[in-house]
């Protein structure tokens, strides 16, 4: 079997395919990983939610901060934006079955036996293993639950900015949606920084650092994120693998074949 990672789709269908054209990928030999953030801002979030939800046990995806926003648009929480281009899929007649699909997918995934962790934006440096998955199996069980829109609506809030482990419902949620989907930078005292999406080397100076480079309970863990498209998939670090690269912006975007190590670049089709 051939484990293929692939960075923030966001509605790039067609590079996407090239991608997996490229690699032979089937989906009864193979699995495709998706760190998350499948739909908006590319021209066929439809498609990639149908094929991704037409791949069954194949498809090992997480959700991202635009996937969590379908829900609220959809529950009419939010008014899709333009720039989200989301109307073939909010119009089409799949939505329901893709809404299921979306609800039902994890904040973050491992391979124990390769000591992997999948998230959308990364894991916070405090957090041990045990921690990461208790919290974001809590999240989960409230988003396939009936009262799933009470978390998606109070979702909307900057707070908290640390991690408070005596905390208890929508207030630890949202930490947990925050650091997994949302994190970027990292105060020095650990704190959630929301501004700063600039590469690191424009930060210097402002009493920030990537969280990737804070020591972390995971250091012996690969963790695989997407998020940030502006680190162009660059951490310095072999154990962080970042694999936003931009599709949606006209960069690329990049499939990591875990087997080889092998990363496979798509430029952004015109």
């Amino acid at each position: 079997m051939a484990r293929y990672f692939v960075g923030d789709i966001q509605g790039c269908y067609e590079e996407l395919m090239r991608l997996l054209l490229r690699v032979d990928f089937h989906p009864s030999r193979d699995e495709l990983w998706a760190v998350g953030d499948l739909v908006a801002r590319g021209p066929e979030s439809h498609k990639v939610l149908g094929f991704f939800s037409s791949l069954g046990d194949a498809a090992k995806a997480v959700l991202g901060n635009h996937d969590l926003h379908l829900l609220a648009i959809h529950a009419g929480l939010k008014r899709p934006k333009p720039s989200d281009k989301l109307k073939k899929l909010l119009d089409s007649k799949h939505l329901p079955g893709f809404i299921h699909w979306v609800r039902h997918q994890p904040l973050m995934r491992e391979l124990p036996e390769h000591k992997l962790i999948m998230t959308h934006a990364g894991v916070p440096p405090q957090w041990d293993l045990p921690t990461l998955r208790e919290e974001a199996n809590e999240v989960s069980k409230v988003l396939m639950s009936d009262t799933y829109l009470e978390l998606i609506g109070s979702m909307y809030t900057e707070e908290p900015e640390s991690w408070d482990p005596n905390a208890s419902g929508f207030l630890r949620h949202r930490y947990c949606i925050d650091a997994l989907t949302r994190m970027r930078f990292l105060y020095l005292d650990g704190r959630l920084d929301f501004a700063c999406k600039k590469p690191p080397v424009d930060c210097d100076g402002m009493a920030l650092k990537p969280w990737f480079e804070f020591p972390s309970k995971l250091d012996d863990y690969t963790l695989v994120f997407g998020h940030w498209a502006a680190l162009m998939g660059k951490t310095d670090n072999p154990r962080r693998i970042a694999l936003d690269t931009g599709c949606c912006w006209g960069e690329d975007l990049t499939l990591w074949h875990l087997e080889s190590g092998e990363k496979i670049t798509q430029k952004k089709l015109k």
